[in-house]
């Protein structure tokens, strides 16, 4: 048979336990009611008092409080760093304006560009002229211009025009050493021939002066169609147009190479 122990209570012990559980009972109700009585009062002002608007202005006195509150800074001096001097390029020289002549527009003076400035001027236009040749037939123009008082300027220029610059093309052909397109009217009648290019260049001369003056050719008459023409009519380059030729254009476009020749020879000759 098993026995049971129970240990003995003492009855002081057990009231003692009691009385503490009460005291801290009421200690909880208590801190409880003042919880209770704090919120609702904060509900009631709440409910009641209206809430104060914050002020716009600052209080009277503020600024200068805090403006004497606060030292004043001296201000920043930023130091600028010192940049060398750019350097002084020299100017560019001012290129130098070549004069050029004015374009003669008399049949009749003299010339001013030299016979190897003129088969420059006609080479840099046609390479296939033949640098012999066309010095050659340069120096044959001045100095048969020379004899007869005539521009070897204009008439070089118009040998220009009348050949294409030595391409021909048309109805006179080089062999023919009609530099100036003489009796050149149509299929039929291509144009003189003349036996070697001194000659033709003559011929050509006397043809020019011709129309610029009633004066006979100082040399022997080459020209075969001298005859036929007005002697003096046309003194100057602009008479050319529709007598020596029917184009109205004529005269312009010898003025046109002529003003071309000039610039060769006065400004990109220079210039090179």
């Amino acid at each position: 048979m098993t026995r049971t122990l129970y240990s003995p209570v003492k009855p002081a012990a057990v009231v003692a336990e009691v009385r503490a559980g009460i005291s801290k009972l009421l200690a909880g109700v208590l801190i409880g009611g003042l919880l209770l009585s704090s919120c609702a009062g904060m509900s009631y002002r709440q409910a009641v008092e209206p809430e104060r608007p914050m002020p716009e202005q600052p209080f009277e006195g503020a600024p200068e409080a805090v403006a004497e509150s606060v030292p004043e800074q001296p201000p920043e001096v930023l130091e600028v760093p010192e940049f060398p001097e750019a350097p002084e390029f020299p100017e560019a020289p001012e290129q130098p304006e070549w004069p050029t002549p004015e374009v003669p527009l008399y049949i009749l003076g003299t010339g001013q560009v030299a016979p190897e400035a003129l088969s420059g001027f006609l080479l840099s236009i046609n390479p296939g002229a033949g640098e012999d040749f066309s010095v050659e037939l340069a120096r044959f123009y001045t100095e048969e211009a020379e004899i007869e008082g005539v521009n070897h300027d204009v008439a070089f220029a118009q040998m220009c025009l009348e050949t294409g610059f030595l391409r021909y093309g048309n109805l006179v052909t080089a062999d023919m050493n009609n530099f100036c397109g003489l009796g050149a009217l149509g299929v039929e009648q291509r144009g003189e021939r003349f036996t070697e290019p001194r000659i033709g260049v003559r011929a050509h001369i006397q043809h020019l002066k011709a129309y610029a003056t009633e004066e006979p050719p100082q040399q022997e008459l080459v020209d075969p169609r001298y005859r036929w023409v007005r002697y003096g009519s046309a003194p100057t380059i602009y008479g050319l147009a529709g007598t020596w030729a029917a184009d109205k254009e004529y005269a312009e476009k010898i003025k046109s190479i002529l003003e071309r020749l000039y610039r060769f020879v006065y400004v990109v000759q220079k210039d090179d």
